[in-house]
């Protein structure tokens, strides 16, 4: 027997404005914003909030959108949606590709404020059906991971009703139509890494003068390569990542410091302290190796925690998506190594759900299908912060449907 729920969901989101949609959609990837540079995007979020009877309020921690709907007794349930864009040249060659150079919509936030719009309009449209409180946030920076802080920080909670509940999705390579629901652990932990090489400048005919600290560079990239494969149990998942190395301004000089960016994704605090001893371990020790005047000085940057979704909360709308979207359609692919701070907003104790979408066009999947099995697809399609990422606009209305029956589901509570 279908619930009252997904019952509920599929008369809500009957009738979607689709064209509408996808037209706010075309228009948000046009005009992509870099994290806390958002205005535009909050802007448009905001107008489609107050039309729908919403008191929203724009600027909580930055750019940050705030719409709240009370709707008589019953849970308070906060849907959320990211806004920002990153720093990648689209080359999708979209007949709506970003207009802004070097920013694009390459991670699917776009997508996500789309469907936060029209969830937050069907619902607010069908108040009569349920009761509760919806608290919709448009979120600022989650590409840094500063814009969930940013807003707890700013009194989310103390301006605006504490929830009960939390609500998030994603968009995610694979064939369009399929929704991943993992309870418990789904995303890792990601650390941000700084190394300062200190050598000794001087001119590129003698070295012998100088201590070269590019050199010691890749000596520590090289040994950072076995922190995974040589000091971490095989069953633990962690990986780390050298994003960036920097030194020098010409080709004869030899610079006297260089600088070395480190990415870490982990499953456990235990894991990711051990790999920080070891960055620090191996880069003190190639420094000392190659007579550097000062040991390295290493900082530990932004971080993201682990996204951990509440068992029952998850159980419940994994269920009522199988409902509405049918049962073969629930996948669970377990963790991954990707990062979040979406559980920021949960203030420590929140219990949420998490989930994804998956967004590959059709045409775009079966080509690659030719590759072999899934793992092998998965390589071959574009991926989230890729130039090529474009999501199938097929998954705006689904993806509408999804935000709405979680929260009819979690607002069946009263």
């Amino acid at each position: 027997m279908t619930s009252a729920a997904a019952r509920t969901a599929l008369d809500l989101t009957a009738d979607l404005p689709l064209p509408a949609l996808e037209d706010f959609y075309r228009d948000l990837h046009r005009h992509p914003e870099l994290s806390l540079a958002e205005h535009r995007t909050a802007g448009r979020l905001a107008e489609r909030l107050r039309a729908a009877g919403y008191e929203t309020v724009e600027g909580v921690g930055g750019t940050g959108v705030v719409g709240l709907l009370r709707n008589g007794d019953g849970p308070t349930v906060l849907l959320r949606g990211d806004m920002d864009a990153l720093p990648v040249a689209e080359e999708t060659g979209l007949p709506y590709a970003s207009e802004a150079p070097g920013v694009m919509h390459a991670c699917g936030h776009d997508l996500h404020v789309t469907w936060l719009a029209g969830a937050a309009s069907a619902l607010a449209d069908g108040r009569d059906t349920w009761s509760g409180t919806l608290l919709v946030v448009g979120q600022p920076a989650e590409e840094t991971g500063e814009g969930a802080a940013a807003m707890v920080g700013d009194g989310l909670y103390e301006r605006f009703p504490r929830p009960d509940v939390l609500l998030a999705q994603h968009a995610t390579p694979g064939p369009a139509g399929l929704y991943a629901h993992s309870p418990g652990l789904i995303m890792s932990a990601a650390t941000d890494v700084d190394i300062v090489v200190h050598g000794v400048g001087g001119h590129g005919s003698r070295p012998e003068a100088t201590v070269d600290p590019v050199v010691t560079a890749a000596y520590i990239v090289t040994r950072l390569q076995t922190v995974v494969s040589r000091e971490l149990a095989a069953r633990e998942s962690a990986v780390l990542t050298v994003g960036k190395i920097e030194a020098g301004t010409r080709h004869n000089i030899i610079p006297s410091e260089a600088h070395i960016a480190l990415n870490l994704r982990t499953q456990s605090a235990a894991v990711r302290d051990q790999m920080l001893a070891a960055i620090r371990r191996v880069a003190a020790g190639e420094c000392a190796a190659a007579g550097c005047p000062t040991e390295p000085t290493i900082t530990i940057g932004s971080s993201f925690p682990v996204t951990v979704n509440d068992l029952e909360t998850d159980r419940r709308v994994a269920a009522v998506h199988g409902e509405v979207f049918g049962p073969d359609t629930i996948l669970d692919f377990g963790p991954v190594m990707g990062s979040e701070d979406f559980p920021v907003l949960a203030d420590g104790n929140l219990p949420y759900a998490y989930w994804f979408v998956t967004s590959t066009p059709t045409d775009v999947w079966n080509e690659a299908s030719k590759a072999g099995d899934l793992l092998q697809q998965l390589a071959e399609v574009p991926s989230n912060h890729s130039p090529h990422f474009a999501p199938d606009l097929t998954t705006v209305g689904p993806g509408v449907r999804t935000l709405v029956s979680g929260a009819l589901e979690m607002l069946a509570d009263r």
